[in-house]
């Protein structure tokens, strides 16, 4: 009985069952990132791990600058003008080729100087990494706006967690034949990257399925794509350099075993923003195109049920992250146990408040979110000038979670102006226990049922 119900509700396409399904891909991703973490911790030791994270760092950091908003607005221009897609389509995914090119004749010449204070051996793959990775991520990003769009998540999230479980199934066969290296490692993820984009593609095929040469002229597509691109484009750049500079800031200023040290409690801190991490990547191409009051009320009770249910979580799990992290990674990563507590707290309320922000976009009205995203960055980058000279990367830490706490801030004053939602409304709803009771009820009624 209880596997007939987890079936249903696992092969359902609503709000609920969605964010279901992506919660447990999030889930798995997370535990394949650290299992993937571990591996390159234990078999390239703290300052090996860190060099590895430097090679890995510069594609996802250009391809979140270089993103121009195309996938947010891929989604909604799709959410908003049914059935007629193929141009947005062809738009962003031509106009992503020039822009690969030209990033990455930048970054092959520059990585040098970028990365002066490392070996000539990791310069040089993370050259070759960058130029080849930075395309095949950029296609990623929209073949997953594309799957959103079109409400093939089984796409959306067999892309998220195929990629590091392949990632991770060639590092351990690296290591079986002896071969393991930072070359070779790098290659794992380039190839499994490419394979996976080819995958996607075939799975999302009808969607594909356009002239690629007709329409290139269709201005009022391209001036839709762009026009809402540019007004997110502000929100996701500051997004990236809010989640990239801590990184940007020890490559420059520490070395590459803080590297090391921070990427394994900053990647284990993640964990706790599995579910809130779902339900922004669903809810905001679910809401799309609904009334205004439909959009506050569900991403008001989805913020308010998440920070709940990680309020409840987080504070053994903080503790036994802490032993964990001696156990699997070794004891010299104990050392950043204070800055793993403080980013843990930093993912739940950011996770939050992008859940809040969600209803913005929604709107068509991501200027606000990049208002937020401004002061926010303004005073964490300050901060972290401020912080690591004196704490190192706790100070890092410290300065995430401030800028946390100012941007849940910004984010609920933004909604209480704008749209006059009571600061309590947003913080407690009676009724979301009664949406919970009701669904519950529900569950068990399909269980008796069968």
């Amino acid at each position: 009985m209880s596997q007939l119900a987890i079936h249903k509700v696992w092969r359902g396409n609503g709000l609920v069952q969605t964010i279901f399904k992506t919660s447990a891909t999030n889930l798995l991703v997370m535990v394949i990132s650290t299992l993937t973490s571990i591996v390159t911790a234990r078999m390239f030791g703290v300052v090996g791990k860190g060099e590895f994270s430097a090679i890995l760092f510069w594609p996802t950091l250009l391809a979140g600058l270089v993103g121009f908003g195309l996938p947010t607005s891929l989604i909604y221009n799709i959410k908003q003008n049914k059935g007629n897609g193929a141009d947005f389509v062809r738009a962003g995914f031509l106009f992503q080729i020039p822009v690969s090119i030209i990033v990455g004749v930048i970054a092959w010449i520059w990585l040098p100087s970028w990365l002066s204070s490392y070996p000539a051996a990791v310069i040089q793959t993370a050259r070759w990494y960058t130029v080849l990775m930075l395309p095949i991520l950029l296609a990623i990003n929209l073949i997953s706006a594309l799957a959103q769009s079109t409400g093939k998540f089984t796409v959306y999230n067999g892309l998220r967690l195929s990629v590091p479980l392949c990632n991770l199934i060639g590092l351990i066969a690296l290591w079986a034949i002896g071969s393991l290296s930072l070359h070779y490692a790098s290659l794992v993820f380039l190839v499994t990257s490419a394979v996976m984009i080819a995958w996607s593609i075939y799975s999302i095929r009808d969607a594909l399925r356009i002239n690629w040469l007709r329409g290139l002229g269709n201005r009022l597509a391209a001036k839709a794509l762009f026009g809402y691109g540019s007004k997110v484009f502000g929100v996701e750049l500051l997004g990236t350099m809010y989640t990239q500079f801590d990184k940007i800031i020890i490559l420059s200023m520490l070395t590459a075993r803080d590297l090391g040290l921070y990427t394994v409690v900053y990647a284990l801190s993640r964990i706790f923003n599995v579910v809130q991490n779902a339900i922004t990547s669903v809810i905001f191409p679910k809401v799309t195109g609904m009334d205004k009051q439909t959009i506050i009320a569900t991403v008001g009770r989805a913020f308010r049920l998440s920070m709940l249910l990680m309020t409840i979580v987080v504070i053994p799990c903080m503790f036994i992250g802490q032993f964990l992290m001696g156990i699997l990674f070794g004891a010299p990563f104990l050392e950043a146990s204070g800055a793993f507590y403080l980013l843990s707290i930093e993912c739940i309320l950011g996770g939050g408040s992008w859940i809040l922000a969600s209803s913005f976009n929604a709107m068509g009205r991501p200027g606000l979110v990049l208002i937020r995203q401004l002061i926010a960055l303004a005073a964490t980058i300050g901060l972290f000038f401020v912080f690591t000279p004196l704490y190192g990367l706790n100070g890092i830490a410290l300065a995430l979670l401030i800028g946390a706490i100012i941007r849940l801030a910004v984010t609920m004053a933004s909604m209480r102006i704008v749209f006059k939602v009571g600061l309590r409304g947003m913080l407690f709803d009676k009724k979301d226990f009664q949406f919970l009771f009701d669904r519950l009820k529900d569950k068990i009624k399909h269980k008796g049922a069968q």
